[in-house]
């Protein structure tokens, strides 16, 4: 097609609501690539550089030419959003299917066969749908004018941000006619990267790379390994900081805790999660500048744009220099400078560990999987789940990998896993130590990046094989590194009144013995409880640690702050007595702790139940089924049950079955309401 120079640039001013824009350097020599459909195009830029608008107007430039449908792959949901936004003021009718909008699939689907959709959004989780395979993509694929796909460096094992679900965008790559116009962005590919998608995207494929320095981020890291020393410096910035931000934090506990100590310092102040319920009203708010700070994990990280960010606030530190580089991004795309500020704990080592040994599945575990499988025609994962010691992630993520090899030799028939006549490749785990030890170099990097005191865009920019020579430091003077010492001392309280709820148990796992299935009977069930602490969280979990591993005994002190927690949470109805879980490796510790809390709520202490049959520690169970079935029979009452209500306590929560099978003794033998109550829920750590 001839391309439209006057249009196109219409189409941006309409885009970013400017009628005075212009294009940036290589945004328009861009979409003219794409628009004449001169070859496959792979363009590298900053966050902030424009990406999207390159995308939004050749697809709008094809349809005003009689061109099909454009199809844009993108990883994340809050992307999705902000793109829809932008391809609507350009006039482009823009849809997604995606799995938070189930209830729209059937009149999307129906508008992208109509040819009533100019383009559509997915993730490429998507791709492996069979019913957007078979009711979508096949019968529209030949009417595809562009297939975009965003943040490209998932494609790459190599990248920062490796998204198995790529794997089917390189095989759909292949099958794709030679004169399919394909664009591939993103912000985040160094030579090694740009190599690999040189491989997949095709060998002719022309590669736009732009310079990668944003000189208006104001980049600091600070070592101040101390939560509630970390806690104190945001509260104290924040009110000298202008405008809005993102702290971004490694768990959705953290998140959730951050959050909750900014709002009591008076912020306006919200986490945003995997499991935050209104995440588009939460951008939105940030967007329209109706809250200070959003607290998030990585589901707010690529694509979300706002030109006026004016800081990014790290309260741990990441797990590359790569994906820091993609959050701080997000900041100061409008604005003289922003802040970027790293604030590295003690704790960022280990829950990075845990994100990199669980990435892939050991030798051990797939090899458990498929000896499971070939003993079954089909099985769901609950299934699989009860035969066998795997946490149900870690089975969830070995199906899902070799269900993603090709051949493949696990595939998915509704919600049964089977086997094919495929075998595992040896190449899967030469890729799956590679890349393993490629995170290990990212996260050495990472710490070297912690430790600058100065040059830090100097080194992303390199780490990227950028020009590092181009980078000029930013204007505007870096925040001070100070603590209030009493801000500090309100924050370790605040960190020691964080008490974590346990919820009871619902349903019984998969193969439980003795005829238990389904729904958890109500009258043998316990009641919503709490937690003093949450393992590693920077509060009570010190004590907890040294009195469980290292003193053998659980102190007055905390025995004084679980009576202040109970007389607050003042459960209904009041229990009457206190009994704990027994135990054969420390039959003294978990008694003595809850006689003196007795004491201090002036209850009668009950030691109610015995172990019968000893059983290996919780903490080896991986999975809900195998933790249930471990305890199951393996205690017994010994009298002393009391028929009022009553404060079941253990010191550190593995998997709350313990908890589950005690109460249910208590119950079935005469006792009340059972409420448990726990020192420390080891389960929710690095959730």
């Amino acid at each position: 097609m001839k391309y439209d120079a006057n249009r196109a640039l219409q189409l941006l001013r309409l885009g970013c609501q400017n009628a005075g824009a212009v294009f940036r350097e290589g945004q328009e020599d861009a979409v003219r690539v794409v628009a004449e459909g001169k070859g496959r195009l792979l363009v590298v830029q900053r966050t902030g550089w424009g990406k999207s608008f390159v995308y939004f107007i050749a697809a709008k430039l094809l349809r005003e030419a009689g061109g099909g449908a454009a199809l844009l792959v993108s990883p994340l949901l809050a992307l999705m959003r902000n793109q829809i936004a932008a391809a609507e003021r350009m006039g482009l009718r823009a849809i997604t299917i995606n799995s938070e909008n189930t209830e729209e699939w059937e009149s999307a689907e129906q508008k992208i066969l109509a040819d009533e959709a100019d383009i559509l959004l997915i993730s490429p989780e998507r791709l492996a749908n069979e019913r957007f395979q078979t009711r979508v993509l096949a019968r529209a694929a030949e009417r595809i004018s562009l297939l975009v796909i965003d943040e490209a460096h998932c494609i790459s094992d190599w990248g920062h941000d490796f998204r198995p679900h790529y794997r089917l965008l390189a095989r759909m790559i292949e099958a794709l006619p030679g004169n399919l116009r394909l664009l591939a962005t993103t912000a985040t590919a160094n030579d090694r990267v740009v190599d690999d998608l040189r491989e997949t995207l095709g060998a002719n494929i022309k590669v736009m790379r732009g310079d990668l320095s944003r000189r208006s981020l104001i980049l600091q890291t600070m070592d101040i390994p101390p939560p509630a020393r970390r806690l104190a410096w945001l509260a104290e910035r924040l009110r000298e900081m202008r405008g809005s931000g993102i702290i971004y934090a490694l768990t959705v506990r953290d998140a959730e805790r951050v959050a909750a100590w900014l709002r009591r310092c008076g912020f306006a102040a919200e986490s945003y999660t995997s499991e935050s319920e209104k995440r588009p009203e939460l951008e939105q708010a940030l967007l329209e500048n109706k809250i200070k700070a959003l607290v998030a994990t990585t589901a707010l990280g690529m694509g979300f744009d706002k030109p006026d960010l004016a800081f990014v606030i790290h309260y741990q530190s990441p797990g590359s220099v790569v994906a820091y580089y993609q959050q701080v991004g997000r900041a100061g795309r409008a604005l003289k400078n922003a802040h970027c500020v790293l604030l590295h704990g003690a704790e960022d080592g280990d829950i990075n560990d845990h994100f990199i040994n669980t990435a892939f599945p050991s030798r051990e575990e797939a090899a458990a999987v498929v000896g499971e499988l070939k003993k079954a025609d089909g099985l769901t994962l609950p299934e699989l789940t009860a035969r066998l010691n795997i946490r149900k992630s870690r089975a969830e993520k070995t199906l899902q990998l070799l269900s993603l090899e090709s051949p493949a030799p696990v595939v998915k028939e509704g919600t049964r896993w089977r086997l094919t006549a495929a075998q595992l490749s040896e190449s899967f785990w030469r890729r799956a130590q590679r890349l393993t030890q490629l995170r290990r170099e990212e996260q050495k990097q990472m710490r070297e990046c912690a430790a600058l005191s100065s040059g830090h865009m100097r080194f992303l920019v390199a780490a990227l094989d950028g020009d590092a020579d181009a980078v000029r430091e930013p204007p505007g003077s870096p925040l001070s590194e100070d603590v209030n010492p009493a801000l500090a001392r309100e924050a370790a309280a605040f960190l020691r009144r964080s008490f974590a709820v346990i919820k009871p148990r619902k349903m019984w796992p998969s193969g439980m013995p003795d005829g238990l299935r389904g729904k958890i009977a109500e009258n043998e069930n316990m009641r919503e409880g709490r937690a003093l602490c949450v393992w590693g969280d920077g509060g009570w979990s010190d004590l907890v640690r040294a009195g469980k591993y290292e003193s053998g005994e659980f102190g007055e002190e905390l025995a004084a702050a679980c009576a202040r927690l109970i007389a607050e949470w003042n459960p209904r109805p009041r229990p009457e007595w206190i009994t704990c879980a027994p135990s054969l490796r420390h039959p003294d510790l978990l008694s003595g702790f809850a006689r003196r809390l007795a004491a201090l709520l002036a209850l009668e202490f009950r030691a109610a139940l015995k172990i019968k049959t000893p059983r290996p520690p919780q903490k080896e169970m991986q999975n809900s089924a195998q933790q249930a079935r471990n305890v199951f029979g393996a205690a017994e009452v010994c009298g002393g049950v009391l028929p009022g209500a009553v404060l079941l306590v253990d010191d550190i929560m593995d998997s709350g079955w313990t908890l589950t099978f005690a109460a249910r003794l208590l119950r079935q033998n005469g006792a009340g309401e059972v409420f448990p109550f726990v020192l420390a829920d080891a389960a929710g750590r690095m959730q």
